[in-house]
């Protein structure tokens, strides 16, 4: 690759993983939130700690319900009028929402007017992450060089330990530096304000890339067909099976992911007893390490193949929970810390090599609606209620043991799914019609 590619590559890769970073930062904030902030203030309190911060989850998996409707929407206008386009609007929309979660007046002020604004926030900030994800990624995919495809779709991937740091940081400057009253009472609103400040950088880095000539050379070659399919119907005519395959092969990578990053901050302050301040602490130094887990395994995709880094991922998924959680049951901040990196290191297997199978096993002109919908409707039943699962096992059962082998069915579900793809490293994204 010339010199001149390879920079506008890198700007196309920094172009795409800013809406990462955005997604991530307000997914870790609200998570923490949730377990943190919200249960408290936006719902009515029974006199249970457990039975609000039950709730805030339940809202938590609410903004994922509208991801594969964004999903639908920005991927078929993103297949017909370009990537670049709808990511733009994606990420204007993430970012009003945002921002406007941070003025929500608390249930004491306006009752039940505070859980309702949430959760219409939520549903409309999840319609605009449900197109974000298969763009960046695409965006990339389309731009790269196919024997090292899994090295550069990784990064836009990585913007998610990156916006989790973003957001541990802040949340770290205002806890540290604030009263646990001064932060309950408006300290936590700054965090989701900031959110404004990203996506402006965003919108300015997104300004400078344009989409790939393959996408483009698709898009002419489709223009002339006689006979156009709505993509949608396309994806699930001809599809089916890799549709299916893309859905199921995320539950482990999704459940895992939920369950280390946003559960175990209930986990550790529920039974371990650990102070928000250590938590978040923990949390960043994971973070910072699994920013370099993840083009490691991308790497490594390229060299060794899509399903074999997957498939080892996928199987120790199953073993995390039974090492894991005896591992933060200690209260050690190292073998905390060193418990939650494990996690994430695990995850990084799985969700690394993601984006380019997905990207090589569907053609160029149903791509975007194809990836969206795989990437979206999985965690309606995987991420989004992991959280909300785990915290009811625990409460249930008052042990761990039933969220390991809630992740080892995860694990099975994975497993199943990536046996029935073909190996794609080294494929050729070039326009093909649908037969």
């Amino acid at each position: 690759m010339a010199q001149t590619d390879k920079k506008q590559l890198k700007k196309v890769v920094a172009a795409s993983m800013v809406g990462s970073v955005a997604e991530w930062y307000e997914f870790f904030l609200y998570g923490t939130a949730s377990a943190l902030v919200f249960g408290e203030l936006y719902f009515q309190q029974t006199g249970s700690v457990i039975d609000g911060i039950l709730a805030a989850f339940a809202l938590y998996a609410v903004g994922f319900l509208a991801r594969p409707i964004g999903g639908i929407v920005f991927g078929h206008y993103g297949d017909k009028f370009g990537r670049k386009k709808l990511l733009q609007y994606s990420l204007i929309i993430v970012g009003i929402t945002t921002f406007l979660m941070g003025c929500i007046p608390t249930f004491n002020s306006i009752g039940y007017w505070a859980p309702i604004l949430l959760v219409t926030l939520r549903l409309i900030q999840g319609f605009a992450f449900g197109g974000e994800w298969g763009g960046a990624i695409i965006l990339v995919a389309e731009h790269s060089p196919k024997d090292r495809r899994g090295y550069w779709t990784s990064w836009p991937q990585a913007g998610v330990p990156l916006g989790n740091l973003v957001a541990t940081i802040i949340l770290l400057i205002l806890s540290k530096n604030l009263s646990p009253e001064q932060f309950m009472g408006w300290g936590w609103r700054v965090a989701f304000w900031f959110s404004a400040i990203v996506v402006l950088i965003g919108l300015w880095i997104r300004k400078s890339v344009d989409d790939a000539p393959i996408f483009k050379e698709a898009q002419e070659k489709q223009a002339q067909l006689e006979k156009q399919e709505l993509g949608i119907i396309e994806v699930f005519k001809y599809h089916k099976k890799a549709i299916i395959a893309g859905i199921g092969a995320r539950f482990a990578e999704n459940i895992l992911y939920y369950t280390v990053v946003t559960f175990s901050i209930s986990y550790l302050k529920l039974v371990v007893n650990k102070d928000t301040s250590q938590i978040l602490l923990l949390m960043f130094g994971a973070h910072a390490i699994h920013f370099f887990f993840i083009p490691v395994m991308g790497h490594l995709s390229d060299v060794w193949g899509r399903k074999p880094i997957y498939m080892t991922g996928a199987i120790l998924t199953a073993f995390w929970g039974f090492i894991g959680f005896p591992m933060m049951d200690t209260g050690n901040d190292w073998i905390i810390m060193s418990a939650i990196t494990f996690g994430l290191f695990i995850q990084s297997m799985t969700y690394s090599p993601y984006a380019a199978l997905m990207t090589e096993l569907f053609p160029t002109h149903i791509r975007y609606t194809a990836l969206s919908l795989c990437y979206q409707v999985a965690p309606i039943f995987a991420g989004s209620l992991a959280p909300l699962i785990s915290l009811y096992l625990l409460k249930t059962y008052n042990s761990s043991t039933p969220i390991s082998i809630y992740l080892v069915l995860a694990s099975v579900i994975s497993i199943l799914s990536i046996m029935v793809v073909k190996e794609t490293k080294g494929k050729t994204l070039t326009f093909k019609k649908a037969e």
